[in-house]
């Protein structure tokens, strides 16, 4: 917990990015009626009836310091998925940049393993010296701010029914671009000093050393 908190600390460093990733699955809802026309200054209204059509899942990369987003949309998780993703992140954008500090939860598939897999092994060695994983704790997935993204991305873009996998990716580019054209930023200001005060308890639990005197005479 406290090496993403100290990153996301740190000063922008020349030659180095900051990036937050993860991933969403969103379920696939098409409209057995079609919807009536919505008049002017009126809410859209939805059938109570719906088709399921599958699941997708969009990934979502934001750089702490240029606060862009980066999303794509897929049928589901894989590996090949997030090497595939990634190797397209990190070749568009970050070819000029060392090192990539990345922000992700500890998935299976969040492994440089992935990159070797399904990628030529020229560039999966590439990915695999230029990215630097920084995994959250275990239920600790609050701690990437990629959850802050999604979070506005489910109240903006996903609060109605998508469906099919084509119109999710439409809508996410959609809310992407806006949201980048925007310049919208995430300011984080959950430090480690905050940690130590907030999550006492936590601490305590994993080495009873950290209480205080007077709580263990």
């Amino acid at each position: 917990m406290e090496n993403v908190l100290a990153l996301y600390n740190q000063e922008p460093s020349p030659g180095r990015a900051r990036l937050c990733f993860d991933e969403r699955p969103c379920q696939l809802l098409d409209d057995v009626v079609a919807p009536l026309p919505v008049k002017p200054g009126k809410i859209a209204k939805e059938d109570n009836e719906y088709i399921r059509q599958g699941t997708g899942v969009v990934l979502l990369a934001y750089d702490l310091d240029k606060g862009v987003r980066y999303t794509q949309t897929r049928k589901q998780r894989t590996k090949a998925g997030y090497a595939q993703f990634m190797d397209h992140i990190v070749t568009t954008y970050y070819s000029h940049v060392e090192y990539i500090d990345l922000v992700q939860d500890n998935l299976n598939t969040h492994k440089y393993g992935s990159f070797y897999e399904h990628l030529p092994l020229a560039q999966a060695r590439v990915l695999s010296r230029k990215l630097v994983f920084h995994y959250t704790l275990k239920h600790g997935s609050w701690l990437n701010i990629a959850e802050i993204e999604f979070s506005a991305m489910a109240r903006q873009c996903l609060n109605r029914r998508i469906g099919s996998l084509d119109e999710l990716g439409r809508q996410v580019e959609l809310w992407t671009a806006e949201r980048n054209e925007r310049l919208v930023k995430v300011h984080w200001s959950f430090t480690v000093a905050t940690a130590e005060d907030k999550l006492k308890r936590w601490y305590e639990q994993v080495n009873p050393a950290n209480k205080p005197l007077e709580s263990i005479n």
